[in-house]
């Protein structure tokens, strides 16, 4: 997805120009993480659409994302998203802290996928542009993000999942549904070998959450290389 001119700052430049694949693998990886969560999870799976369509879920969701990214929440686009996300989460059971740990996650997984597979790592600039974005977003949907710039963001959000991580029917689900979107977000030959390759980019805490076994040595000998062999060929290229 191409940024609007003169793109707001160097969050929205590495979203949308620079690192648009590893940021859209980021994303979608945040957005799975949210099913970890029970309460959250009984939401998403209760309106049928992250089963049902997985696909047109993921592709409205990331929409809305790369829209806020890329013009900000003040911006017509933004304030837009901004009526529609409050008007989705207006609903029993849905929390401010809820919602702040979804906008986390939104936050902090695209910069944790391009650091650890990206061409290089994020820089300061970006990273400072992505805790400004945050707090712009939150603020637009009067939430309070935590204090301490991105570090106290990413303390709160592994606190918030060392209590609220937990197994459930609706999160196990979601994910069968979603796996297979993960794995077909990165590099085609990965793509065909899904739902092994999906399984490899979660860590421990979400492979408990789902029932999922962790992939066997070779296959994530094979994810780990082709993505390094892709981040090789980015920063040759660059």
């Amino acid at each position: 997805m191409t940024a609007p001119a003169g793109a707001r700052d160097p969050y929205a430049q590495l979203v949308l120009e620079t690192m648009p694949e590893e940021s859209r693998v980021g994303l979608t990886l945040g957005f799975v993480r949210t099913f970890a969560v029970p309460e959250i999870a009984a939401v998403l799976h209760g309106t049928g659409r992250m089963t049902g369509e997985p696909k047109a879920r993921a592709k409205a969701t990331g929409a809305a994302m790369f829209a806020l990214i890329g013009h900000g929440p003040d911006s017509a686009q933004g304030r837009r998203v901004v009526a529609e996300l409050r008007r989705v989460h207006d609903r029993p059971g849905i929390t401010a802290e809820l919602m702040h740990y979804v906008l986390a996650c939104f936050t902090v997984c695209p910069l944790r996928f391009v650091d650890a597979h990206g061409p290089r790592a994020v820089t300061a600039a970006e990273r400072e542009a992505a805790y400004t974005f945050h707090r712009e977003l939150a603020d637009a949907l009067a939430l309070d993000p935590p204090d301490g710039e991105l570090p106290g963001l990413e303390a709160w959000m592994s606190e918030f999942e060392r209590r609220s991580f937990a197994p459930s029917e609706p999160g196990r689900a979601l994910w069968e549904a979603t796996g297979g979107l993960l794995a077909s977000r990165l590099p085609g030959p990965l793509a065909r070998l899904a739902p092994a390759v999906a399984a490899s980019l979660l860590d421990e805490p979400l492979r408990t959450a789902f029932g999922v076994r962790r992939p066997s040595a070779p296959v994530r000998a094979l994810v780990g290389g082709a993505l390094r062999v892709r981040a090789r060929a980015r920063r040759n290229a660059a």
